[in-house]
């Protein structure tokens, strides 16, 4: 573990939409004492958001800027060495990505992330997992939208459950919202890349294994009508899933016998219907060049949905557990999904690593098993809601 560094938070890539949202958010919520910088590449733009955070806080006028440059590791390197934490909002991360994680497994700095991508994950896993173990970096991905709230919401819902017994938990997600140009890029990178996401699962799965004495597995489900969350619900073929799962495998709190469904929730048929069908042709279109190319003309990276539309957005996830003849329902809810508590969960997530008494571990590890309840407090306390909203016995 990092001791002794200069910087307790390093930022990189806070001159973009999210990353300019979570220098915001880290201005007006780091503790008093909290040694943090910014880095990126362009000087200039750094200088600006350091007056803008200024605006918010008036201890920013000193804020450090660092040089950072994907396409340079020894700038990369240079950074990880001076901080315990570096976090990064630089993306699509299976194309910017790799370099930095690489630099923090070496200097056992702690690295923390946004991506949704899950060849992006399962590729750092199988070329950084190991050396992030012997040098005690914790490399924790998606620590955004994608996936605390599936990852910890999945946590707190068992934990309301017997310890000894086969649980069964099904999340339906619900939210409004707008995409950012970087979110937008990223899902349709990850729409052209399925066959090597495809390989690197199956190579990380060879690699990784499966826990002795205890069952997790994954539920299918098809798109129906689930009346006990009132929404039509279609299978989520993202990354949240995957993240939960592996906090599964390796905490013997989610039981001898672990499943875990996660889902879309939407009010309509017709809504949902339209959501398949628009995903279904961008999955298709995203396979040809000029379609893609196409595609990603459609909005910049770097935009983003002004501050009106943030304030109208929200998300809430409901999870249905089964388990020792009871049911529980929880809800995990919140504002904007996308940016504002994006950035919150982000920046709390560093703040967790960084001052919090959390669980010693490393290498690539999720956010339930880096982090568990001390960040579910901390976002609690921050404004998400963490709740129980009914418990009976199983039907």
């Amino acid at each position: 573990m990092s001791v002794g560094r200069e910087f307790d938070v390093v930022l990189f890539g806070a001159t973009g939409f999210t990353g300019g949202l979570t220098a915001e958010y880290l201005a007006a919520n780091a503790p008093n004492g909290c040694r943090w910088a910014v880095a990126g590449r362009n000087q200039a733009k750094l200088e600006a958001l350091r007056t803008r955070l200024a605006a918010v806080n008036p201890a920013c006028e000193s804020l450090d800027l660092l040089h950072a440059d994907v396409a340079d590791p020894v700038s990369l390197r240079a950074v990880a060495a001076r901080s315990r934490t570096v976090v990064t909002t630089v993306g699509p991360y299976i194309n910017f990505g790799e370099p930095l994680v690489a630099a923090c497994a070496e200097e056992g700095t702690d690295y923390l992330d946004l991506t949704g991508e899950p060849e992006f994950v399962d590729r750092m896993y199988l070329a950084y997992h190991a050396r992030a173990v012997a040098s005690g970096a914790r490399i924790v991905h998606s620590c955004g939208f994608d996936s605390i709230p599936a990852d910890l919401g999945a946590y707190y819902t068992v934990q309301q459950l017997p310890d000894d017994v086969p649980i069964k938990v099904q999340c339906y997600m619900s939210a409004s919202a707008s995409w950012s140009g970087g979110t937008y890029h990223s899902a349709i990178t990850a729409f052209s890349r399925m066959r090597t996401t495809a390989s690197a699962a199956a190579q990380r799965r060879r690699a990784e294994g499966r826990p002795e004495n205890r069952k997790v597995h994954g539920l299918k489900g098809l798109p129906r009508h689930e009346k006990v969350v009132g929404s039509w619900v279609l299978p989520a073929p993202i990354i949240d899933p995957q993240v939960v799962l592996r906090s599964a495998r390796v905490l013997d709190r989610y039981g001898p016998d672990f499943s875990y469904g996660h889902y879309l929730a939407v009010r309509t048929l017709p809504t949902a219907t339209a959501i398949a069908g628009g995903v279904g042709a961008a999955v298709l279109l995203a396979q040809v060049p000029p379609a893609r190319r196409w595609l990603l003309g459609r909005m910049r990276a770097g935009d983003g949905p002004d501050a009106e539309k943030r304030a109208k957005s929200w998300f809430r996830a409901r999870f249905v557990a089964d388990g020792g003849g009871r049911r529980v329902l929880t809800e995990v809810g919140g504002g904007d999904p996308g940016y504002g508590e994006t950035a919150k969960m982000l920046a709390e997530s560093a703040l967790c690593l960084a001052f919090d008494d959390v669980p010693a571990t490393a290498g690539q590890v999720t956010t339930a098993v880096a982090m568990g309840n001390a960040l579910t407090d901390r976002l609690t306390r921050a404004g998400m809601t963490f709740r129980v909203v009914d418990e009976r016995a199983a039907t």
